[in-house]
């Protein structure tokens, strides 16, 4: 008979010829000795902002910049013309300009990098391109050198899914705050994680649906349920008519599928003692519908759903209107207002900016809130970038992209600086970076050259 003293963490119960192994007996001291040495899982968070910053109210240095002129849609390159800044590198205090002030709370878990470049090739609209290039960072040039048609690649989080969601039900989350019902926009504006080229990861945009696709076991196991069924019987009828190096392949294919029922089991087993208070159907405000999201996809964190999210903010380009409660007394379009920069025209649209960065900052402290097993808490734990795939968008320029990081990624960072790359620095550098810090071996990143070394701890 087993006791407490004898009790591991790999030992089994047999009976009637099934073999369970144990689960986590906390009496053992083995058990509580396992339980201290264990780390939570390392979360990542991609947070996207669309069309661009307010450059003088958010870079250092810039605030008497002389305001952009417009520049259109297919032609980003010439605006390298008038870059008004080269960057020194090094490593200093952060400045708290006005966009950033929201973050002044957190200013020992967050660290400010500038100088990142994305390739960008003229002749494709600038916002299409930034969104559904923004993860991929590959440039339409690039892809047709390989042969791959836009959008490109598999973008990073999905390899970094590939690598750590073995652990959770999902693999990733994919997440939108794009209220609109209505399409404005084709696909490429509104989505910026992609398993491969032509091949959506499409975001969840509705609460309800959020809600549904994470906790709502009853509808998500029907769903998976009846496509499951109908593909195995499909499977079944198909394998019988092919050569024996097809049935191989199918044989490959039928175990993914079943796998698909084994994650659901897991999510049951998950959600069979969860108290989660389902949200509302109705049309929110604009700070209370990002954050719900947020929220949300906290608690997927929390629950072990999934360790792997992005987060949109916005939609790139989609000239309709918005309310954005406490910062106008009536809906506007910020896509537009970034084409309306002169006068004070900066200065309202700045604010669009400073909410966005309040939702950021939202969610920098609710993970300082959640505690993990260890006692820790999701932040220490995590990585959370904050940034655009315009640097500035009235001239839809694709260099001096904005760029925030927070969360400790369980010491790996030194929080609480200003990083200053070489002007130039490709983007792909600090997604390697994360890639690595995540945990994923990886040398390079479509067309890195390295990783962002002044990042580790």
């Amino acid at each position: 008979m087993l006791s407490p003293k004898n009790i591991s963490r790999r030992s089994f119960l047999k009976a009637g010829g099934a073999t369970m192994l144990l689960p986590m007996l906390h009496s053992s001291p083995a058990a509580m000795a396992a339980k201290r040495l264990a780390k939570p899982d390392k979360k990542l968070v991609i947070m996207y902002i669309p069309n661009g910053i307010v450059r003088r109210q958010f870079f250092p240095g810039e605030d008497k910049a002389q305001l952009p002129d417009f520049i259109g849609g297919f032609n980003a390159d010439k605006t390298k013309e008038q870059r008004r800044y080269t960057n020194e590198p090094g490593i200093y205090d952060i400045d708290w300009t006005p966009t950033m002030q929201p973050l002044k709370e957190h200013a020992n878990d967050v660290t400010m990098i500038t100088g990142l470049d994305r390739t960008f090739k003229n002749g494709q609209d600038v916002h299409a391109q930034g969104a559904s290039c923004y993860l991929p960072s590959l440039s339409p040039v690039q892809a047709e050198e390989q042969g791959i048609r836009h959008p490109n690649g598999r973008t990073l989080d999905q390899m970094i899914g590939d690598q750590v969601g073995y652990k959770t039900v999902l693999n990733t989350l994919e997440i939108s705050c794009n209220g609109f019902r209505a399409p404005k926009e084709p696909i490429e504006f509104d989505n910026i994680s992609w398993y491969g080229p032509g091949k959506i990861a499409p975001s969840i945009r509705d609460p309800r649906k959020l809600y549904d696709r994470l906790f709502s076991k009853d509808s998500l196991r029907t769903h998976v349920g009846d496509v499951t069924d109908l593909v195995l019987a499909d499977a079944k009828a198909l394998s019988s008519r092919l050569s024996s190096e097809d049935r191989a392949t199918m044989d490959e294919y039928m175990t993914m599928v079943r796998n698909v029922e084994v994650r659901m089991a897991k999510l049951e087993k998950l959600l069979a003692d969860a108290d989660i208070s389902v949200p509302k159907e109705e049309i929110l405000p604009r700070g209370e519908y990002i954050r719900l999201q947020a929220d949300l996809m906290l608690l997927g964190f929390q629950m072990g759903i999934t360790n792997v999210s992005t987060f949109m903010i916005g939609p790139e380009r989609w000239d309709a209107t918005l309310m954005y409660e406490g910062v106008f007394d009536k809906p506007v379009q910020h896509h537009n207002m970034t084409h309306n920069q002169k006068g004070n025209g900066y200065l309202e649209l700045a604010k669009i900016d400073t909410f966005h960065m309040q939702q950021y900052a939202y969610m920098i402290r609710r993970m300082k809130e959640i505690k993990e097993s260890d006692g820790s808490s999701m932040l220490d734990n995590s990585l959370i970038t904050y940034g655009a795939a315009l640097g500035d968008g009235a001239t839809h320029q694709y260099y001096d992209l904005p760029m925030i990081l927070a969360g400790g990624a369980q010491g790996q960072i030194k929080q609480g600086r200003f990083i200053r790359m070489k002007s130039g620095t490709l983007n792909s550098n600090l997604w390697l970076t994360l890639a690595n810090l995540m945990g994923v071996e990886m040398d390079s990143f479509a067309d890195s050259h390295g990783v962002v070394s002044d990042l580790w701890a």
